[in-house]
């Protein structure tokens, strides 16, 4: 299969910018500090892949549509992912949840932790929405798919690794309306062109 590494490179740093402010960022650096790094990860990077793969999945069954409406639908996904990330509807808020007491648990346990709070946490979000909608796009599901894991996996790993400071450089409206903005921008191309 072909890798597109323009469209590679373009979901990157469309899902790491919206996964930033995310609630399963402050989970992994809530967990990150109380358990082992790397299972934490190691957790977080399997529930994230395991989305990637139903994101993309769910794109292969907006393909089956005519082009026309396929454009239509995806264009009308854009612009509710826009509209949830300016009405402030979309989860993302900056809660972080209690730390958990450090305890004596072993890897498998912390592992199975990270991938449960990741893979419940993330049904619907915001960045799933994105990863099916350029699947269906870009006729392209192996460099979307490689594109968003590697955005996911890389939030996730500075969540741990550099904790609060990353979002202390960032203000979280300022990376929200960015990325408003840019689901606008695609909402409109898309609905445009399905009236071509």
């Amino acid at each position: 299969m072909h890798i597109d590494i323009s469209v590679l490179v373009l979901v990157f740093g469309i899902i790491f910018i919206a996964e930033l402010p995310d609630k399963s960022m402050f989970a992994a650096l809530v967990l990150g500090k109380s358990f082992p790094a790397f299972y934490v990860w190691l957790g977080a990077a399997t529930a994230f892949l395991t989305h990637v793969i139903i994101a993309v999945a769910a794109a292969r069954l907006l393909t089956l549509l005519p082009h026309r409406v396929m454009e239509l639908v995806i264009g009308l996904l854009f612009l509710a992912g826009a509209t949830l990330l300016l009405t402030g509807k979309h989860g993302l808020e900056d809660k972080r949840r209690r730390e958990p007491k450090k305890n004596h648990y072993n890897n498998l346990r912390v592992f199975g932790t990270a991938f449960s709070v990741i893979f419940i946490g993330e049904w619907g979000d915001i960045t799933q929405i994105a990863t099916a909608n350029y699947a269906a796009k870009y006729h392209d599901p192996l460099s979307v798919a490689i594109g968003s894991t590697l955005a996911l996996w890389s939030v996730t790993g500075l969540a741990i690794v550099a904790g609060t400071r990353l979002l202390n450089l960032i203000p979280q409206k300022t990376l929200l309306r960015i990325m408003a903005g840019i689901m606008l921008l695609f909402a409109t191309l898309s609905i445009v062109s399905a009236f071509k």
